[in-house]
């Protein structure tokens, strides 16, 4: 007891980075009620990562309420995407500065304010500029509570912890659409917004009551280095977001995005190099472990953001599901995830090494992904249901071992700076999966579809002689309205499934990177 009273007492009065005992097993920032505070930490972490998906379903809403045009619409997205990407580089230093539970309760306190902002919009150029705001907010609360669920535990609680903010990490976007079209169908789109402000409440009331105070220490800002990674995670981000919009390479906008992409990242990386007190520590890159996690997270954020965001219109549009059955067929997913989690906390306490757990993982997402590419429109519910179900424990059972690979080695100093890489890592691998995924779907669905009407001719077609369709008029307008229908939903489906075979790829040939990274040491305790 006393040696935990004395490092509590060098947490709120030591000039610098408290430094935890392991072999005594206690946290670097002891709190009285662990678990009220990982209850108000998961709740702020659920409704930021909930807000990335949940606004999805109500756009055709606020389109008809506000006035845009479909390409003014879609900002409501980008900006959120783009100003979040932008901002979380910066966590590492502003939690230095002001420390991190400031940061974390202005952060909290901020993305209420805008959430009610952004449901009291009245025009789009309002709702644009308050889902940048909220996606500024956003930005700090996933790497902050990351890194507030292991500083304040033990290190033998450290998966139990990890696993606990994965869940809120991995379910959130799976329930977002479900969430949101419940929302917008029963009250209007303004209250997916409005509901984070209820919520918001408790989770910052708790932080007030019970965060740990971590010393903030002088560091200066690297304004040059934030600016470059910050040009060049916007240009990136607006060249995944925009590029489908615009015909891609074909357009002019899309060359002045990727040129800025590539100009910035390649001057941010001379920057960091040769500089001394740069934007990130360099002792986050030289950690093989570290790299190889955010490699694979990278990897993990195209796949299962990809697929979350397929299957809600495949399952609404080819399907004819409404929004409540697709979020019955697709919970099964979260349902997995959560008891793998659970199998995979109580394998790595016992020694199991979390290399071999993110690989199998990996492989049972590649395998869902497979069984997948044998759908048809004549697939059942229960299928479905069936290949989510293995596609949620494969995710969960890859998600706690990497993040227990890529803080394994950090030291205490580098975590809220690591969390902030980590998450953007899985941020940007999301948006470019999301993107690839729409992309290959909107060009395969047009070469398909141009491929099935070569094989319907007068002569293929034995119901009706094609030929002679003009001959019955409206009747006969309406049967090739019919059959061009019926052409793009096999056309629709064929497509999806080509995405589900690229994703069981990107799975499969990810498995064995894994031990590219070193084996982590078995928590004490554990």
């Amino acid at each position: 007891m006393a040696g935990a009273a004395q490092m509590q007492e060098e947490v709120r009065e030591g000039p610098g980075a408290p430094v935890s005992d392991e072999k005594a097993d206690v946290a670097l920032l002891p709190v009285a009620n662990q678990w009220l505070l990982a209850i108000g930490i998961m709740l702020a972490t659920l409704l930021q990562i909930l807000d990335t998906t949940i606004a999805n379903v109500a756009i055709p809403h606020m389109q008809a309420t506000l006035g845009a045009t479909p390409d003014e619409i879609s900002w409501v997205l980008t900006s959120y995407i783009v100003a979040s990407a932008v901002a979380m580089p910066a966590t590492g230093w502003l939690a230095d500065k002001i420390g991190s539970r400031r940061l974390f309760i202005i952060a909290v306190a901020s993305f209420i304010l805008t959430s009610m902002l952004c449901g009291m919009a009245q025009d789009i150029e309002q709702m644009v500029l308050f889902r940048a705001l909220q996606g500024v907010a956003g930005a700090f609360i996933s790497p902050l509570s990351q890194a507030a669920m292991i500083d304040t535990s033990p290190p033998s609680r450290h998966t139990r912890m990890i696993a606990l903010w994965g869940m809120g990490v991995m379910i959130g976007p799976i329930l977002g659409p479900v969430v949101g079209g419940w929302l917008t169908e029963n009250w209007n789109w303004r209250a997916v917004f409005y509901v984070n402000v209820p919520l918001g409440l408790i989770a910052l009331a708790i932080l007030l009551a019970g965060l740990p105070h971590r010393p903030a220490k002088s560091r200066k800002f690297d304004l040059f280095g934030f600016a470059c990674v910050g040009i060049m995670l916007a240009s990136f981000q607006l060249l995944l977001d925009r590029g489908n919009h615009v015909d891609w390479f074909d357009s002019a906008e899309t060359w002045l995005y990727c040129g800025l992409a590539i100009s910035t990242a390649w001057m941010a990386g001379v920057h960091f190099v040769t500089r001394r007190d740069a934007l990130f520590d360099r002792q986050l890159f030289v950690d093989r472990s570290f790299l190889s996690a955010n490699l694979l997270m990278f990897v993990m954020g195209m796949v299962m953001f990809a697929v979350m965001v397929l299957l809600p219109p495949m399952l609404q549009h080819l399907f004819g599901y409404d929004v409540i059955r697709t979020g019955v067929t697709l919970m099964p997913r979260g349902i997995g995830v959560l008891i793998s989690m659970q199998v995979t906390s109580v394998a790595l306490s016992r020694g199991v090494d979390p290399r071999k757990l993110v690989a199998t993982g990996f492989l049972i997402v590649g395998y869902s992904c497979y069984i997948m590419t044998g759908w048809s429109l004549a697939v059942d519910q229960q299928q479905v249901i069936v290949a989510g179900l293995i596609q949620g424990l494969g995710m969960g059972l890859a998600f706690i071992p990497l993040n227990t690979m890529a803080f394994s080695t950090l030291a205490p100093r580098l975590r809220t700076e690591g969390a902030s890489v980590f998450n953007l890592s899985r941020s940007m691998g999301s948006s470019v999966g999301i993107s690839l995924a729409m992309t290959f779907l909107a060009r395969n669905v047009q070469v398909n579809h141009s491929e099935l009407s070569e094989n319907i001719t007068a002569t293929t077609f034995g119901v009706v002689d094609l030929s002679q369709v003009d001959r019955y008029g409206d009747l006969g307008g309406g049967l090739m309205a019919m059959l061009d229908g019926e052409v793009n939903r096999q056309a629709a489906m064929i497509a999806y499934v080509d995405d589900f075979y690229v994703m069981a790829l990107m799975s499969l040939v990810a498995a064995p990177l894994v031990f590219l990274a070193a084996r982590p040491k078995r928590p004490t305790g554990a």
